[in-house]
């Protein structure tokens, strides 16, 4: 796992209701258990080289390609928020990219990392909290 690469998605991309509802649709029709490459739950969709076929549908001889970290309901009801991305060093050789394992979930509900809408930052506080007062 040391040639994992992590990447923070800043500010967080937000997936819009009917983009989040068709691409857990797919997810799900897609899962590792049914001969498909994704494992889904509410936190974290899993990317793998292949369907799962070790006994009792475990891993067996897929790898784990990539994870996207996700937060659903966030920031509003029915959305869902990508914040963290992280390939794995098989996804790496195979030539998966955090942009090309993102795209390939966020293309389920027509979308890609680089045109998905963004969360707002709030400004920082003034005055600065964090600053020393004399």
């Amino acid at each position: 796992m040391s040639g994992d690469v992590t990447t923070v998605i800043r500010p967080a991309a937000v997936v819009p209701e009917a983009a989040a509802t068709a691409i857990v649709r797919a997810l799900s029709s897609l899962d590792v258990g049914k001969g498909g490459v994704w494992n889904a739950s509410a936190t974290v969709w899993q990317r793998y080289s292949g369907p799962w076929d070790g006994p009792g549908c475990t891993r067996g001889s897929a790898q784990l390609v990539g994870t996207i970290a996700v937060a659903y309901e966030m920031p509003v009801r029915h959305h869902i928020t990508i914040y963290r991305v992280t390939v794995t060093d098989a996804g790496l050789q195979a030539g998966w990219t955090v942009d090309s394992l993102t795209d390939e979930a966020l293309g389920y509900g027509g979308l890609t990392l680089a045109g998905c809408p963004r969360a707002e930052l709030a400004a920082p506080p003034t005055p600065d909290p964090f600053r020393l007062r004399r």
